[in-house]
């Protein structure tokens, strides 16, 4: 028996969240559900798609992932289980979203179209494929359903890609985008580790976003700075962050994922 690892934009106050565990249950009552978030933000794919990855690692191995962020649904986009050359089960549709986390286990070594309909609940709703088709799937998965048996094997060259921007390097530091923001207000950027440190900034920095200006200090916790100052570190994924320390760097910065921003070297105190 197989676990589902549940991500979605669902949020908390509706019940599709709700709905699809209690599909999955009634389904496969022996079925384990870890709700790994249903805080994704609405129809942010990519994010999405950087949690996933970022939070597989912890994941139980042999798991079955079961991901929907899909602002594609009722159209053209394809349903998708893909397998991981780890032996993971991915479910969601085929928009990238299950693209990264499939990659950082080894990569994608078998893909099928969600094509065989006794899978699923009838009737299918157009709007709400989350219930229908990839809860069903997945749950049937965890217990032992064979991948094979979901639908058409596909070319995983096919699925669909994420456009990830790579950070660039300026004159004076990295042009660098925010792809992902917590609750908290602090932003991860397309950075990682040794890109930071081979840019050579220096621990006092200058941040300049939207045409603003603002002083940053490179350091490697949220209490290496002054409540209230800007900070620039590595977060527990290994991605580059910005944050404000008791603050909300998403705020101070006017700032959301998408966003561009240039991480500069400075002789100002």
């Amino acid at each position: 028996m197989r676990i589902v690892c549940f991500y979605s934009d669902y949020g908390y106050q509706d019940d599709f969240a709700g709905t699809c565990r209690a599909v999955m249950k009634r389904l496969e009552p022996t079925v384990e559900i870890i709700d790994v978030t249903h805080g994704l933000e609405p129809q942010d794919v990519r994010g999405a798609a950087f949690v996933m990855r970022n939070t597989l690692p912890y994941m139980p191995d042999g798991a079955v992932h079961l991901a929907i962020v899909d602002p594609g649904v009722g159209g053209p986009r394809r349903a998708v289980a893909l397998r991981s050359a780890g032996d993971r089960l991915f479910v969601g549709p085929d928009n990238g979203l299950l693209i990264l986390a499939c990659a950082a286990d080894g990569g994608v070594a078998e893909a099928y179209v969600l094509s065989k309909g006794e899978h699923w609940l009838e009737p299918v709703s157009a709007t709400f494929h989350g219930r229908d088709i990839f809860a069903p799937v997945a749950a049937r998965l965890a217990a032992g359903l064979p991948l094979h048996a979901v639908g058409d094997a596909i070319d995983p060259a096919g699925l669909t890609q994420l456009d990830i921007p790579q950070p660039k390097k300026t004159k004076r530091g990295l042009k660098a985008t925010a792809v992902l923001v917590d609750r908290y207000g602090n932003i991860a950027l397309n950075l990682n580790a040794e890109q930071l440190e081979e840019a050579e900034l220096g621990e006092r920095i200058e941040i300049v976003c939207a045409g603003e200006r603002y002083l940053a200090q490179v350091a490697r916790t949220f209490a290496s700075v002054r409540a209230s100052d800007i900070v620039v570190l590595v977060d527990s994924y290994g991605q580059v962050a910005v944050a404000v320390n008791a603050g909300s760097a998403e705020d101070v910065l006017n700032i959301e994922a998408g966003n561009t921003l240039e991480l500069r070297r400075t002789t100002r105190a």
